[in-house]
């Protein structure tokens, strides 16, 4: 009976997440305007390249013989593969510079590439764009997912499960609410409270750990929000940390997008993934604890919650930092090389907003441990539940 009713509820999370993704991208995209423009349209397609038909190079050196730039130009003959044109013969070019993309593969027979109609040249020709990459991406996939299903079995397909449904709620959901003009702050924190619960349900299933867990990623969550709303008043940011940032002012001249209300996203769902891994990790080692000691009480299930939290703390700070300066290394390196002191360098909008993120995060991180710590010696008291099944 206790396996038939997790079942049920199980398929009961499913179908509300299911519900969730197609009612919240209805509501999100109900007034999404920014790519009906019929003055100006991106025609794009997938083509596999059939023969080089020309190949040109045009140099040019300073008086020692140095280069100085250089630019080759390869035309080729390609063939759609995907669309209503599938099939069709189309004259290609590719434009390899030495100044801004030098590193650049030039294209050959078999290449899987994207181009661009371009009608603004003298000539309207289609330009290459980009090689092709989500295929490879594809099988890399497949093998992380087989992978997950050798290693976690039941779990690891719930994962799978679970990922999809983030992923969907992301693409699905909250861009799209972001682009029509929606409530940014409410909308990042609807789509963390979605993807923490549905999470949990679907990893964990309906009992305490996953009810701790909960608690303290929310509490940990809005600790972080907290943090975030004050420091970005303290700190005066404006939002314009990146190019990107200035591009998305041109979207929607009617309705600018609020860049201070993406930088509260950004942080709060950056720190959503390792909240929402502390927050399990302290909820399961307390309840294994309690059904290992039986009798454990309140007070010590606490303080083994913060030991266990201290340990965790570290390691998981550090990753914090370690994630947040990776994903930015290239912009870090270019402000420091332009940079014309250590102080005009810390005060960088793109650094110190790259700083905060991994603070507020750690915040968020720190105040979870408590939060879960408190919550589970709670919980935990009075009624043993089942200990947890290994499959449905």
């Amino acid at each position: 009976m206790k396996k038939l009713n997790d079942t049920w509820l199980y398929i009961i999370t499913v179908v509300v997440s299911l519900a969730f993704l197609f009612f919240g991208n209805k509501i999100a995209t109900k007034d999404l305007t920014l790519y009906q423009n019929d003055d100006f349209t991106m025609v794009t397609a997938e083509a596999e390249v059939h023969e080089i038909t020309d190949r040109s190079t045009v140099s040019e050196h300073d008086p020692d013989g140095n280069l100085i730039y250089e630019n080759t130009e390869i035309k080729f003959n390609a063939i759609v593969t995907k669309g209503e044109t599938k099939g069709t013969l189309l004259s290609g070019v590719q434009n390899v510079d030495s100044m801004l993309n030098s590193n650049l593969a030039e294209v050959a027979p078999g290449d899987h590439v994207l181009l661009l109609y371009n009608e603004f040249f003298e000539v309207p020709t289609w330009e290459f764009i980009e090689f092709i990459k989500i295929d490879k991406l594809t099988i890399l996939g497949v093998l992380f997912a087989l992978a997950l299903l050798v290693f976690g079995r039941i779990k690891g397909f719930n994962t799978l499960i679970s990922l999809a449904f983030t992923c969907a709620g992301i693409f699905l959901v909250f861009i799209p609410s972001i682009l029509s003009g929606m409530n940014i702050y409410i909308s990042s924190i609807v789509i963390c409270i979605f993807t923490t619960v549905m999470t949990y349900l679907i990893i964990n299933g309906y009992n305490k750990k996953t009810l701790a867990a909960t608690l303290g990623c929310i509490g940990g969550l809005f600790v972080a929000g907290a943090i975030t709303l004050i420091m970005g008043k303290i700190l005066s940011l404006t939002g314009f940390s990146s190019e990107e940032s200035i591009y998305l002012t041109f979207l929607s001249p009617d309705r600018p997008i609020d860049l201070k209300a993406i930088i509260f996203a950004a942080i709060l769902i950056g720190a959503m993934g390792a909240i929402m891994d502390v927050a399990m990790s302290i909820s399961s080692s307390l309840k294994e604890l309690k059904d290992q000691a039986g009798t454990t009480s309140s007070s010590d299930l606490f303080r083994s919650g913060m030991n266990i939290g201290r340990d965790i703390m570290g390691t998981m700070v550090n990753t914090l930092i370690l994630a947040y300066i990776g994903s930015s290394l290239s912009v870090v390196l270019l402000i420091s090389a332009y940079s014309t002191s250590f102080t005009s360098l810390l005060n960088s909008e793109k650094i110190v907003v790259e700083i905060l993120q991994a603070l507020v995060g750690s915040f968020g991180v720190l105040f979870a441990l408590p939060l879960t710590s408190i919550v589970c010696a709670i919980l935990y008291k009075g009624t043993d539940e089942p200990k947890e099944r290994t499959n449905l």
